[in-house]
């Protein structure tokens, strides 16, 4: 499985804000963003004037590196949004939002979307009762994640299931059964990422 592997408090200062890669650190004082909020690099601190195509690369970077996923992942995503019916831009969004590992992080099972996909990739979850550890697997409404029998007694999910996320509308969970579910598809309202999608679609778009 292919996946980035150099420094995720880079990414956040590149971006130019946080990002909320790396759970409960970038809450605390240890954040490099907070302590250095510039961009990386020698000449991270000086100020450049940056194009249209910049503005729109940098969004699609966000984007990226929000979900997780590398630059072939991000471009199959858009075409096949772009194939769908609706809007180019939502659709991407919704797809990346239905991926497994950002349903397991949004069910709170993970600090962050790269813990999610560790405990996933580690064989802790099960789709609509089956076993399943592919991140990019991607979830259909109606479509019952739980926690695995034997992963259940460990203490880890034990303070998952007694510390529960605020969920979007678009999912229910039921903590004490270690599970949740996908009600419906999200809409562009219910997809709370600071990522203008438009921005992306004028950068394939070219």
């Amino acid at each position: 499985m292919a996946r980035y592997t150099g420094a995720t408090c880079r990414l956040c200062r590149r971006e130019g804000l946080k990002l909320f890669l790396k759970g409960d650190r970038c809450h605390s004082d240890k954040c490099a963003f907070s302590r250095r909020g510039y961009a990386p690099g020698q000449h991270g601190q000086s100020r450049k004037k940056i194009s249209n195509y910049g503005v729109q690369l940098r969004e699609k970077q966000k984007a990226k590196r929000i979900y997780g996923v590398l630059e072939s992942q991000f471009r199959t995503y858009y075409e096949k949004a772009e194939r769908m019916r609706g809007i180019t831009g939502e659709n991407l969004l919704k797809l990346l939002e239905l991926r497994l590992d950002n349903i397991v992080y949004r069910l709170g099972y993970g600090n962050s979307r790269k813990e999610a996909r560790q405990l996933l990739t580690h064989g802790h979850f099960l789709v609509n009762g089956k076993k399943v550890d592919i991140p990019s697997y991607i979830v259909s409404a109606d479509d019952v994640v739980s926690v695995c029998e034997k992963s259940r007694a460990t203490e880890k999910f034990k303070v998952f299931a007694e510390n529960p996320k605020t969920l979007p509308s678009w999912l229910t969970a039921n903590p004490e059964n270690f599970e949740g579910k996908v009600v419906s598809e999200p809409t562009r309202a219910d997809i709370d990422v600071p990522v203008n999608e438009t921005l992306i679609v004028e950068l394939y778009s070219k």
